[in-house]
């Protein structure tokens, strides 16, 4: 079955940019993009982040989640990336849909109203049960920490 994302807008978005969409057959993920204020541009100095609105609203069918993901080429390009990569909204979140953008480049970048910032994963959630135990059971990992099954 193919969930459902409702969309809705913000009260100030811009109605004429496109829904999130697949730009290829095979994309798992939707291009989300920037909806600025007054269509002003927003430029992000070295080291720089801010969040960016897309002037949406979803409704995520109960479980599932959407997870927020750097764009690969703005990341490469120009060092744009999201610092809570990726970002996870909940399905019973109704608030305004924005992306945190990190420029990690050397130079600035300019956000123009309109750009794809950002892509959507719609992913299943599965809610587990926690119990508290006298003992876990053994592996062969053990404790090992970071690097501790080989090189790194």
């Amino acid at each position: 079955m193919t969930p459902v994302i409702r969309i809705s807008h913000t009260e100030d978005a811009d109605r004429s940019l496109p829904l999130p969409a697949y730009e290829t057959a095979g994309a798992a993920g939707a291009d989300l993009r920037a909806d600025l204020p007054g269509k002003a541009a927003v430029t992000l100095a070295p080291g720089e982040r801010a969040l960016i609105s897309t002037g949406l609203r979803l409704e995520i069918p109960a479980g599932f989640e959407v997870q927020i993901r750097p764009r690969s080429g703005l990341a490469l390009k120009h060092g744009i990336t999201l610092p809570n990569t990726p970002g996870t909204i909940d399905s019973d979140y109704r608030g305004p849909l924005g992306v945190i953008l990190l420029n990690a480049g050397q130079e600035a970048f300019t956000v123009q109203h309109g750009d794809r910032i950002a892509q959507m994963i719609v992913a299943p959630v599965v809610q587990a049960r926690f119990e508290l135990a006298d003992a876990l059971s053994e592996t062969a990992r053990g404790a090992g920490g970071f690097g501790s099954t080989g090189r790194g």
